[in-house]
Formats: structure tokens, C-alpha cells, sequence
């Protein structure tokens, strides 16, 4: 006894597949646009620039969810400073953030973070360079000013307070030692001249003492015994 296979209809399989292909091609851009893309800027990426400018503009896919912090852009110099200048602010798709407008020649990075339309945080980052420098040179110059300043003016002070310090004290010491060598001479002068007056006073009185005159009356003395 003989079995036959039964075969489905074509037209049910066929019909199957078309839906499952619409299907596929309208859910495909849907995952692919979850997050919203950054689509230019001003500078753009990897560009250079003359100066840089006083405002970096950034261009999104759809409108941002604006609030909080959910927006944020940091630009800074070769040196590692930041050269923004508040915060950024949102308008639809767009994020400007305010920069310095000075700053040397160099490259210059780029990050920022926003939030996209489906409400999940995107963040990114690039670079840009600038070729002229808008730093002013009157900010320099002023700033090596001061330092001169206080080198010189501390210099001269010790010179001035050690002269006449050294003339004041060396002074009273040799007046001293002078008025004092005088009182010592001068006594021992005097002391020398009243020894001298006695003991020529006692040789006068002794030789008076023992002169002829003495002697007579001495014999007188004995003959009248």
C-alpha cells in the first residue's frame, strides 16, 4: 500500500515570509536610532581652526532631553586647561557651550555627554586644532612684573640696617676704655708725687735733727750736769 507526502500550499509560505521581511525592515531603523547620534559641529572634528572661537556648537540627531545634568561639555587646551566659559545650554538638537576665546596654538579636546530622546545618556569625544594664538601678551607681561619687584626691594634693607648698628656699639666701647686708662694714670701719678713729697719731707727733718746745732745743745746738756 502506497502513502503520499502532503505538501502545504505555496502561497501561505510565501505570504508568511513578506510579513516576517516588513516586519525585520521596519524594526531594524527603530534599534539602530535608539540613541541619538552627533551629526556636526562647530569646529568639526579632526578640523583646524585659525582661532579659537568663542562658542563650540554641537548638531544631534533628534531633540535632547534637557535638565539637571544631563548635558555637559568640557574643551580644553594643549596645556590641560578647560577654556570653557559656563554652562552649556540646549535648544532642540542643538548644544552650544560658551568658550574663552583665548588660548594658545595647539590641539584642543572635545568631550561632551547629553542626553538622548529615548532618555539614555550619550558621550562622546574628539579633537580640533587651532593654529594661532589668541592669548594676550599684556597678560604675560604683567604677570613677570611682580615677581621682579619684591627681589629688589628686599635686597638693599639688611645693607642699610647692619652699618649703623655696627658704628653705635663700636663707638661708647673705646670712649670707655679711654676715660678709664686716664683716672688710672692719674691716680697712680698722684700716689707717686705724695710718696715722693713724704720721703723728701722725712730726709729734710732727719738731717735738721741730727745737725750742729743738735750737737751743742747736747754738750751744754752734759756740762751743766
Amino acid at each position: 500500500m502506497k502513502t503520499s507526502a502532503r505538501r502545504l500550499p505555496a502561497a501561505p509560505i510565501a505570504l508568511a515570509a513578506a510579513l516576517l521581511t516588513a516586519l525585520l525592515v521596519m524594526f531594524a531603523p527603530l534599534s539602530a536610532s535608539a540613541h541619538d547620534s552627533l551629526t556636526a559641529s562647530s569646529p568639526e572634528a579632526d578640523s583646524t581652526v585659525d582661532t579659537l572661537p568663542t562658542a563650540l556648537t554641537l548638531t544631534f540627531s533628534a531633540d535632547l532631553i534637557e535638565g539637571g545634568n544631563a548635558t555637559e561639555v568640557v574643551v580644553t587646551d594643549p596645556s590641560g586647561a578647560s577654556v570653557t566659559s559656563g554652562a552649556a545650554t540646549v535648544s532642540g538638537a542643538t548644544v552650544t557651550q560658551p568658550l574663552t576665546g583665548e588660548g594658545p596654538a595647539g590641539v584642543y579636546h572635545v568631550i561632551w555627554r547629553v542626553l538622548s530622546s529615548d532618555g539614555h545618556p550619550t558621550s562622546e569625544e574628539f579633537d580640533f586644532s587651532v593654529t594661532t594664538s589668541t592669548v594676550s601678551t599684556a597678560t604675560e607681561e604683567a604677570t613677570a612684573e611682580p615677581t621682579a619687584e619684591p627681589t629688589a626691594s628686599a635686597t638693599p634693607e639688611p645693607t642699610t640696617t647692619v652699618g649703623p648698628d655696627a658704628g653705635v656699639t663700636s663707638a661708647p666701647e673705646e670712649s670707655t676704655g679711654s676715660s678709664a686708662s686716664a683716672w688710672i694714670w692719674g691716680i697712680s701719678i698722684a700716689v707717686v708725687a705724695v710718696a715722693v713729697g713724704a720721703a723728701i719731707w722725712l730726709s729734710i727733718r732727719r738731717r735738721r735733727s741730727t745737725g750742729p746745732g743738735a750737737d751743742a745743745a747736747d754738750s751744754d746738756t752734759a756740762a751743766g750736769r
